[in-house]
């Protein structure tokens, strides 16, 4: 069988415990543990990958780049995130906070006046889906998009298995 990957002595072992154990987030300890594991318990990467619940080449790519670059090339930018958007995050608070005034001596705030709020500040139209994105970002997912009243016939649930099922219809 052929042997464990070696590591480069960019760190002494006190270091690489100390690096390993300051890691800011869950995917860079990882890939920190899997070059450390392999160090230290000189195991394959095999193990390694199961151990951390990670593939295979996933161990050999962490390795490849801390050998090349040492502990500086396993950081690397986030994949992730937020490509575009017509404004920045704190813009949009600073959008909303008027309206989150509002909502705590009154009523929530409705789709449509925030969708107007929005294009008057950009001067553009903007789609419904962003208005509700937006608000979802800034943990207001309870808002609804249509709320019937309760005199309303698509209030009621009886009503919907009613005029859905046409065979059941009272002539």
């Amino acid at each position: 069988m052929r042997p464990p990957a070696t590591i480069k002595d960019w760190l002494s072992i006190e270091t690489m415990f100390q690096w390993v154990q300051t890691a800011p987030d869950e995917s860079v300890y990882k890939c920190r543990m899997a070059v450390w594991l392999t160090h230290t318990g000189r195991l394959h990467a095999e193990k390694v990958a199961g151990i951390l619940g990670v593939s295979k080449q996933a161990v050999w790519l962490w390795i490849r780049q801390y050998n090349e670059a040492g502990p500086a090339g396993l950081e690397r930018p986030g994949r992730g995130g937020r490509r575009w958007g017509y404004l920045s995050a704190q813009e949009e608070k600073e959008l909303l906070a008027p309206i989150l005034e509002q909502t705590r001596s009154g009523p929530r705030p409705d789709p449509k006046t925030v969708q107007r709020l929005v294009e008057s500040k950009l001067h553009r139209k903007v789609s419904k889906s962003y208005i509700y994105k937006l608000l979802h970002r800034h943990g207001w997912a309870h808002i609804k998009g249509q709320v019937h009243p309760p005199h309303s016939p698509l209030a009621s649930a009886d009503t919907f298995g009613k005029l859905s099922k046409p065979w059941l219809r009272i002539p």
